[in-house]
């Protein structure tokens, strides 16, 4: 190292036009590029090896920033370390830090990429983009994932949690889910502050919980006679599948789905692929006459029930809207479901788990549902045949005696 530093001037700096180096000693060196471009080098040895170090174009760093970087890289030296070693360290680090820093909304994507697969609903991706992009996103969405905390969790739920009741819920559910897999995936670490047990469920009212929610408005079943008298006598495809949802008690989804191909009319049968169905499996639903005749009456294509546009079902609302125009906007299509339900458990001494079948609901008890290997076929047809033939009784008084069931 040589003893004279200091060499250079700022003049001497902006007067050098010959390419070549210009020692300012310290082993700092402006050099002068053929294209007649400067840039600062700081040049040693190490292990009998010569190297030499970028410190940046003049253009950008001054003299006095030049000596401020070659001291630093002499007192690495000293200490044992190669400066360039040392620089490329930094660098790696700075690059796995920012590997390793992604913001919410990427998180996000990057969950929804993983499960898009899995998820068998078009709508339900949609949902999850837009509940996160609304609500999540103005808050922290370009946060990084690891400094979502408690308080920013509230931040994107308090505006909703009483007024968008299930909303809230179901984005709490996706936050946590989110931050689950970036803490799995080594983007955050601690505990998940969209937890609602032992967490949440301290800071935000309970009233929102799954126990306390409003259940989707159904028919009393002493009243569904009459309901399906003023439902038979209008025309249109929509009232048809309505009509149709309620004999089967299928969810509006598996009705506005239903392709031509999943009935067998000889056999009364229509077979719903798992890949329709909430649970993930096949379901065999056994039509009674009405509902046969009803598919028997559709016009070929490849809907059950074509919508207005070719080759496509109804829409979503479309069985809704049946309702609204007979003047019963407080019900629900899914609520018929509830009905059924009601009236089986009250009405008939048809076995639970046959009930449970005809809704397609997975059985909870898992040592129950090892050993049920059928789906209970022939006890279900007997069911919906009985249903139907309630469903054609004018209204009727709840207190009349149960149907006596065959299904033993």
């Amino acid at each position: 190292m040589g003893r004279e530093v200091h060499r250079l001037s700022a003049k001497a700096v902006e007067k050098a036009k010959r390419p070549g180096y210009y020692a300012d000693g310290g082993n700092l060196y402006l050099q002068v590029s053929p294209a007649l471009t400067k840039s600062w080098i700081f040049r040693y040895k190490r292990q009998g090896r010569s190297h030499e170090m970028g410190l940046g174009s003049e253009r950008v760093f001054s003299l006095g920033e030049a000596r401020g970087k070659a001291a630093d890289a002499r007192r690495l030296l000293a200490e044992g370390v190669d400066p360039i070693a040392a620089r490329e360290g930094h660098r790696t680090r700075e690059r796995l830090q920012k590997a390793s820093t992604l913001t919410f909304a990427k998180c996000a994507e990057k969950y929804i990429a993983a499960h898009r697969a899995g998820w068998r609903n078009p709508k339900h991706i949609g949902q999850w983009e837009n509940t996160l992009q609304t609500y999540a996103g103005p808050v922290i969405g370009e946060l990084a994932v690891k400094d979502v905390d408690t308080a920013l969790v509230l931040r994107v739920l308090e505006p909703i949690w009483t007024t968008k009741a299930e909303t809230a819920t179901r984005l709490r559910g996706r936050i946590e889910r989110i931050l689950d897999w970036a803490r799995v995936m080594g983007y955050r670490a601690g505990e998940n502050p969209a937890r609602w047990r032992g967490h949440l469920d301290k800071l935000l009212p309970a009233a929102l919980n799954r126990k306390n929610r409003t259940h989707l408005a159904a028919l009393p079943y002493d009243e569904i006679g009459s309901f399906m008298a003023q439902l038979r006598a209008r025309e249109g495809i929509g009232a048809r599948a309505l009509e149709f949802a309620i004999l089967t008690a299928a969810r509006t989804g598996e009705v506005i789905g239903a392709r031509s191909s999943e009935i067998d009319l000889e056999k009364a049968l229509w077979t719903i692929p798992a890949a329709r169905m909430k649970a993930g499996r096949e379901h065999r639903v056994p039509l009674s006459p009405r509902a046969l005749g009803i598919a028997r009456a559709q016009p070929a294509g490849a809907f059950l029930f074509a919508g207005g546009k070719e080759e496509q079902g109804l829409s979503n609302m479309a069985l809704l809207e049946v309702l609204r125009r007979m003047g019963h906007d407080g019900l629900t299509v899914h609520g018929f479901r509830s009905t059924f339900r009601d009236w089986a458990s009250e009405r008939t001494s048809y076995p639970r788990e046959v009930c449970e079948m005809a809704l397609a609901h997975a059985i909870s008890d898992k040592v129950e549902a090892a050993y049920r290997r059928g789906d209970l076929f022939e006890k279900r047809r007997k069911l919906m045949l009985d249903w139907e033939k309630f469903c054609e009784l004018p209204k009727v008084s709840g207190k009349g005696m149960p149907i006596k069931s065959a299904a033993k």
